[in-house]
């Protein structure tokens, strides 16, 4: 009954998403894995994106937001059933984006947590956003 209550307990740990806690690093860019940055566009026009990263704003300038529109966007930008990365200025958006995505929508995220401003410390490849 315990190898039965067991094989369980691990088999439905497999079924829960993750959120992964890291700093940007070129590891992390090396890696390939998506990164999504949820800035706003004149958040990336000021500081750029860390290369490879998929802009796609959550909040606007007002702190409003359309969770479906991003979702969509999302969706279409990348494998959600695999690992991918989201980037804010500091890591306090991304924290609670993170939380939500993994607990609500069942994905495995890395949240890097200090956001671009730490990338830009690191002196990471960022590049100049180019609107579409």
């Amino acid at each position: 009954m315990k190898k039965i209550l067991l094989s369980f307990l691990f088999l439905s740990s497999l079924l829960f998403a993750t959120v992964q806690d890291e700093e940007a690093s070129q590891a992390l860019i090396d890696s390939k894995i998506p990164i999504i940055d949820i800035r706003t566009p004149a958040e990336w026009k000021e500081s750029g994106l860390l290369q490879g990263s998929i802009p796609i704003m959550l909040f606007d300038e007002k702190g409003k937001y359309d969770l479906n529109d991003f979702l969509q966007k999302l969706n279409g930008a990348v494998d959600t059933k695999k690992p991918f990365a989201i980037i804010c200025r500091t890591g306090s958006r991304t924290k609670i984006l993170a939380s939500f995505l993994s607990q609500k929508m069942n994905y495995d995220v890395v949240n890097i947590k200090s956001g671009i401003l730490y990338a830009k410390h690191l002196k990471l490849p960022i590049l100049p956003y180019q609107p579409k």
